[in-house]
């Protein structure tokens, strides 16, 4: 039962520790209730008995409300006064004494800025302080000592900041896009253009770019000629035209007029040659 109760406290100041920033020496604030619980079920020394509740060394802290309340109450709680003057008091900055319960949410505040473990043995303070995040609590019972385990809210709230802690503000968004920017403006050698000015320009060039790769792809392609192979080839008037012969090959021939014109003149000279002979 020991080992299991140990182990139930470590695991909850592991998790006091990771989601809260709690370090070593652990303080522990402690009320008039609480001393007077130790002293009277002889959990001494204090600083001992709490160093093996939490496993590490602690600092053990009172407020002078406190000590003026232990006063208040006589002879009955002398010892406990005693033992309250022994060890540290922590800053509260109220003139005239108030109750321990207002002075002690006072000194946490909050948040707990200073990582206070509270250790009562007053029903009321504990059930308020599990309202507040980041507040462990350590109260007696009997000759043994507890560190109550978180609240609800308190997981509650320890999920919220995770999920903030993983996305990004708009403050953060818009230090990284100045920052974008300005290395732009650095690199490009416009240091002196306003930041409206170099998101103009670059919307209008991105613009323009886009515009260009849409002319490009819906550029339409320009016809042709025909064919030279698939085409009839054009008559010659003039001197000779080009026609097939049985085997396929072009040949040249004389326009008809000419050839006819040249063998009638042929044909009159060998006539006139016999005729002479």
């Amino acid at each position: 039962m020991r080992l299991k109760k140990q182990k139930r406290h470590r695991k909850v100041v592991r998790f006091y520790s990771a989601c809260f920033g709690f370090r070593e020496p652990y303080k522990v604030l402690c009320d008039g209730t609480f001393i007077h619980h130790i002293l009277l079920h002889g959990l001494t020394p204090a600083d001992k008995s709490l160093s093996n509740l939490l496993g590490a060394r602690v600092l053990l802290f009172t407020s002078r409300c406190v000590i003026g309340e232990l006063t208040s109450l006589g002879e009955s709680h002398a010892v406990a006064l005693e033992a309250a003057h022994q060890i540290m008091t922590a800053m509260c900055d109220h003139e005239k004494r108030v109750d321990a319960e207002t002075c002690i949410q006072s000194i946490i505040g909050e948040s707990n800025s200073e990582h206070f473990f509270i250790a009562t043995q007053d029903s009321e303070i504990r059930k308020k302080f599990r309202e507040v995040p980041g507040v462990p609590v350590i109260y007696g019972l009997r000759n043994s000592l507890f560190l109550e385990q978180p609240s609800l809210n308190q997981k509650e709230f320890v999920k919220s900041t995770e999920e903030k802690r993983l996305h990004m503000d708009e403050s953060e968004y818009l230090k990284i896009w100045k920052r974008e920017l300005k290395e732009k403006l650095t690199s490009a050698g416009a240091v002196s253009t306003s930041m409206e000015e170099f998101a103009k320009t670059n919307r209008s060039n991105s613009m323009r770019t886009l515009g260009a790769v849409d002319k490009v792809r819906l550029k339409k392609r320009r016809a042709k000629g025909p064919n030279p192979l698939s085409c009839k080839k054009k008559k010659q008037n003039e001197g000779a035209s080009v026609t097939k012969n049985q085997n396929g090959l072009a040949a040249v021939t004389l326009n008809k007029r000419k050839r006819t014109r040249k063998r009638k003149r042929e044909d009159n000279e060998s006539k006139s040659e016999q005729a002479k002979s």
